[in-house]
């Protein structure tokens, strides 16, 4: 592998990743023959197919999966490096890979905006994605940090709570339980429910807290995202259960109402993760620490106006206005 070059390994880097010689090729801005050429000195440097095609669909040999690790790790040793230098001339410079759940969605973007204007020299790449395939990229180390409501327990990681995640009971505003207080967790179940797919954190919450007082819901519609959970509950399809973050930009709606629920809201929380032997970078580093500092008072800013969510008063103790 001493006459591999740098360029060979991050064309086949890229090809692995995308299993596509073109997509390869409009990533890196080369031509296709290009990354062919690329691809076929490498693997006469190797002496054994790294990838092999079947009909039009590209997959990874053996050996190529071990080299995708390879380049991974060499890619991410250059650039942490680099990141060093830069702290070390006194300047936070380099890029934040993120992936992060599609409810993180809602908060997450404001709070780069803060970061990357505290650290102007850091680029940012944020992936927005379901749970399962957040997780996915977790296990395959592919970005420097991740956002999740509901960790895997089953999982090498590092964990850490950085801001709250109440989820609160959602209906329409004309629904019958809409004007009604304190409503128990048993009327609750007469209900038809909207909910995310399975394995969303969400619903996972959510079953694991009826299922903890022996009740079990009726879900009538499983929906892809929490805007069209939304557009349901205000079309009379059911009610259902989201984090409050979901409703920030709905605050003044007047077709959405948060129920008065026993034991609602839940309380939970957003949490980083990444593996737990991962060195992080320098900027990842500054991310945690800016989070640690920032992330509180932004998430109270971006919930407060949201009718039913707990808000500080009298010395700083909870209050709830109306759920």
């Amino acid at each position: 592998m001493k006459n591999a070059t740098l360029r060979q390994l991050k064309v086949f880097e890229s090809v692995a990743r995308n299993l596509s010689y073109t997509r390869a090729a409009e990533e890196l801005y080369l031509t296709q023959p290009t990354v062919s050429i690329q691809i076929k000195q490498l693997t006469d440097i190797v002496g054994l197919p790294l990838l092999e095609q079947i009909g039009k669909r590209i997959y990874l040999t053996d050996p190529g999966r071990e080299l995708l690790k390879v380049c991974r790790n060499i890619f991410e040793d250059m650039s942490r490096f680099e990141m060093l230098v830069s702290d070390m001339k006194g300047v936070k410079a380099g890029k934040l890979n993120l992936a992060i759940i599609t409810t993180a969605k809602y908060f997450v973007p404001r709070l780069l905006g803060l970061f990357c204007q505290r650290y102007p020299g850091i680029d940012v790449s944020l992936k927005v994605t379901n749970r399962e395939r957040v997780l996915q990229r977790l296990a395959d180390n592919q970005d420097d940090l991740y956002v999740l409501g509901a960790p895997p327990e089953d999982m090498d990681i590092e964990i850490e709570p950085f801001l709250e995640n109440p989820l609160v009971v959602l209906a329409a505003s004309n629904h019958a339980l809409a004007a009604e207080k304190n409503i128990s967790l048993q009327r609750l179940t007469e209900e038809q429910f909207l909910m995310r797919e399975q394995g969303s954190g969400i619903r996972l919450a959510t079953e694991q807290f009826f299922a903890e007082r022996g009740l079990k819901l009726k879900v009538r519609m499983e929906l892809g995202s929490n805007e069209a959970i939304k557009q349901a509950v205000v079309g009379g399809l059911g009610i259902a259960v989201l984090s409050a973050h979901t409703l920030a930009l709905d605050r003044d709606s007047q077709e959405l109402a948060i129920l008065d629920v026993q034991g609602f809201p839940i309380q939970r929380h957003w949490y980083l993760a990444h593996p737990k032997e991962k060195q992080l970078s320098v900027v990842a580093l500054a991310f945690l620490e800016f989070l640690h500092k920032e992330s509180k008072l932004v998430g109270e800013k971006y919930l407060q106006g949201i009718p039913g969510f707990p808000t500080r008063k009298n010395g700083g103790k909870d209050r709830k206005d109306s759920a």
